[in-house]
């Protein structure tokens, strides 16, 4: 649910879902590269934050 909500609101992810469905990849494929894409962006968010705490 968060990828379709990401596909039609976030305007990053909204390209990227474009992107891929203008190359020809389903809709399920396409989600399921957002969904991937939303893990990696979350995992760097977490590395970041605890980088910046372990600094203070």
């Amino acid at each position: 649910m968060a990828a379709m909500a990401a596909s039609r609101h976030n305007p990053i992810l909204r390209d990227a879902y474009r992107r891929l469905r203008d190359a020809g990849k389903k809709p399920i494929v396409a989600i399921t590269a957002l969904m991937r894409r939303l893990i990696v962006i979350a995992n760097a968010r977490l590395r970041d934050a605890y980088a910046q705490a372990a600094a203070n």
